[in-house]
C-alpha cells in the first residue's frame, strides 16, 4: 500500500452533522471524493437536496433530515440512523454556531442553556450513540468540529456560551479519546479559524470593513475557502491518521499565532 492509499475510505460510511452547508459540506464532499459513502444531515430538505446535487456527483451520498439544535433532537437523528444504516464507521460532529451575540449578564440562562446543547451537548449524544456502536467492532473514527474559540476570546464577540462550549468539546474530546483507544477509536478535534463561508459573505456585504479587520489579524492575511477543511477531515478519518488521537488540530491561517 503506498502512502496515498492510505487515505482512500473505500468501503466506510461517514455521517456528517450540518453537512448540507459551510464547512460540513466541503467535509462531507471530500469524504466522498476519497471513497467513502456519506450520510449528510441537516433540518432543512430543500438544503438536503442541494447537498445530494452537488455531492451526487463524487459518490454515494444519503440524507437524514434532523434537527440537532437540542439533545432530543440529535438522540431521534442518531436513532434513526443506525437503524436505517448497518454501520457507520466515521462521525463527523460539525453542528453548531453563534446564533447569539449579547453579554453575559444580559443573556437569560435557558439561551445560556440552549447554547451550550447546540455547540457541545449534543455532540456527546451523536458521539455516545454513533461513536459507541462502534466500540463492539474494533474500529471508527469520530471527529469533533470545535473552534479556535475554544482557545481565544473572540474580541467582538459577546455572551461567551459559544467559546465555553467548544473548550468542552475539545476536552470531551481529549478525555474519550483515552477511554476509547483501546477498542480501536480514533477521537479528534477539527479547530477552525476564520473561513468564508456563504454565512460570513452574507455578513460582511453588510458590514464591508469587518472582513478587513478580520483577515488583519490572520498572519497567512486572508479567510480561509472552506475547501481548505476537507483534506483535513479526510487524513483524520482515514488510515493515515491510525496513530492520531485525543488532537486537536487547528487550521486558522495563524489566527491564534498574535
Amino acid at each position: 500500500m503506498n502512502v496515498l492509499d492510505r487515505f482512500r475510505l473505500d468501503g466506510r460510511r461517514a455521517l456528517v452533522t450540518g453537512g448540507s452547508r459551510g464547512l460540513g459540506l466541503e467535509m462531507a464532499r471530500a469524504l466522498a471524493e476519497a471513497g467513502a459513502a456519506v450520510v449528510v444531515v441537516g433540518r432543512e430538505p430543500s438544503r438536503l437536496d442541494q447537498a445530494v446535487n452537488d455531492l451526487g456527483v463524487v459518490g454515494q451520498v444519503d440524507v437524514l433530515v434532523g434537527d440537532l439544535s437540542t439533545v432530543d433532537g440529535a438522540v431521534a437523528m442518531c436513532n434513526a440512523a443506525l437503524e436505517r444504516f448497518a454501520a457507520i464507521d466515521i462521525l463527523v460532529n460539525n453542528v453548531g454556531g453563534r446564533r447569539v451575540n449579547e453579554p453575559l449578564e444580559e443573556m437569560a440562562l435557558d439561551t445560556w442553556r440552549q447554547l451550550v446543547d447546540l455547540n457541545l451537548n449534543q455532540a456527546v449524544a451523536c458521539t455516545k450513540i454513533i461513536g459507541g456502536a462502534m466500540l463492539p467492532r474494533g474500529w471508527g473514527r469520530v471527529i469533533n468540529v470545535s473552534s479556535i474559540s475554544g482557545r481565544v476570546a473572540i474580541r467582538q464577540m459577546r455572551g461567551r456560551s459559544y467559546e465555553t462550549a467548544k473548550a468542552g468539546l475539545t476536552m470531551f474530546t481529549r478525555a474519550l479519546a483515552a477511554d476509547w483507544a483501546p477498542h480501536g477509536v480514533t477521537v479528534n478535534a477539527i479547530a477552525p479559524g476564520p473561513f468564508l463561508t456563504d454565512a460570513n459573505r452574507r455578513w460582511f456585504a453588510e458590514q464591508p470593513e469587518f472582513q478587513s479587520q478580520v483577515e488583519s489579524t490572520i498572519p497567512l492575511g486572508r479567510m480561509g475557502d472552506p475547501r481548505e477543511i476537507g483534506p483535513l477531515a479526510v487524513f483524520l478519518a482515514s488510515e493515515a491518521a491510525s496513530y492520531v488521537t485525543g488532537a486537536e488540530i487547528v487550521i486558522d491561517g495563524g489566527r491564534t499565532l498574535w
